[in-house]
């Protein structure tokens, strides 16, 4: 039974690294508010290595259309403008010589959308993570069924796989429901 047991536990952490992935990435898609996670994939150039954004300067959101980032380094100004410039982002930082602001643009209801339909893809590779998870720990159960686990033990942790699972998918539509609603609130 601990094996089985074993089985069950191993599938679970893995619906929930999926879930955990997938909000992770939905944080980093821009909802039309400053957020400072959309720069958490921002590297600057740090004496010849990448760090992270957050490792060379203190971001903060003065108000609900503003990122601020305050460099703890003057002499990194360029090079952190550089790395959001050559980033992902698709904000034009403005800089005063003391502080880098980024201006969140409202969102156009075509970015909206789009928006909208990069969360689903997202989210659909959440499920598909979780299914993958169900799959994998069905088949082990199996396995340990067919090396002499009691069958009946095998079918009580593949009926609470596929509850995990079910649970899992719910909290997955749950968060993809959360980030539209945010996504299409102007």
């Amino acid at each position: 039974m601990s094996i089985i047991k074993n089985i069950e536990q191993q599938a679970e952490e893995k619906m929930i690294h999926s879930l955990h992935h997938l909000e992770e990435v939905l944080s980093r898609i821009r909802a039309g508010k400053a957020n400072v996670r959309i720069l958490d994939g921002v590297k600057v150039d740090y004496y010849g290595s990448p760090a992270p954004l957050s490792n060379v300067a203190t971001v903060s959101t003065p108000d609900a259309k503003t990122i601020t980032i305050l460099p703890w380094d003057k002499n990194m100004m360029k090079l952190i403008e550089k790395a959001i410039l050559n980033s992902d982002v698709g904000i034009t930082p403005e800089n005063n010589g003391e502080i880098i602001r980024l201006g969140i643009p409202p969102l156009t209801e075509e970015r909206r959308k789009q928006l909208v339909k990069q969360s689903k893809t997202e989210a659909e590779n959440a499920k598909v993570g979780v299914r993958n998870a169900r799959r994998d720990a069905n088949e082990m159960v199996k396995k340990a069924v067919k090396d002499g686990t009691p069958e009946d033990d095998g079918d009580e942790t593949e009926t609470a796989i596929q509850k995990l699972h079910d649970k899992y998918i719910k909290k997955i539509d749950e968060v993809l429901s959360a980030k539209e609603k945010e996504i299409m609130t102007v």
